[in-house]
């Protein structure tokens, strides 16, 4: 199965964070799984790294590259149907960078990993 993580659930896998749930960890965990990071995640981390909210302890480009290809993931581009997809979406939810991940789940056809339930209001499949 094809998968997309929102970024919390990416940041808390690759961190070993205890949030994330089990069944989130056995879905990620699962080398039968696709696992698709879409780009909006690295943005919306270095926009954090940048103002002081999310303190890496290691350089950027070397925290996703080890998160990224480290764990076998892919990285899902953002393409123009995409963004078409978003510039229609019903305002569920204002933040940016997770109404692009849900665009990208509605075209993709894929189930998107996250405990965020406002995915839910847009007909995603969310996995938790």
């Amino acid at each position: 199965m094809r998968l997309l993580l929102d970024t919390h659930t990416f940041l808390w896998f690759v961190t070993d964070d205890p949030s994330l749930s089990q069944a989130a960890q056995s879905l990620i965990g699962d080398v039968t799984n696709e696992i698709v990071v879409s780009p909006a995640t690295y943005w919306e981390v270095a926009i954090k790294v940048s103002v002081g909210k999310y303190p890496l302890q290691v350089p950027f480009e070397q925290f996703f590259a080890e998160g990224i290809a480290g764990n076998d993931f892919s990285i899902l581009p953002i393409e123009i149907r995409h963004a078409k997809i978003l510039a229609s979406l019903p305002m569920h939810h204002k933040d940016p960078f997770d109404r692009m991940i849900v665009a990208q789940a509605i075209a993709e056809q894929v189930p998107v990993v996250s405990m965020d339930s406002a995915f839910d209001s847009y007909g995603v499949t969310r996995l938790w």
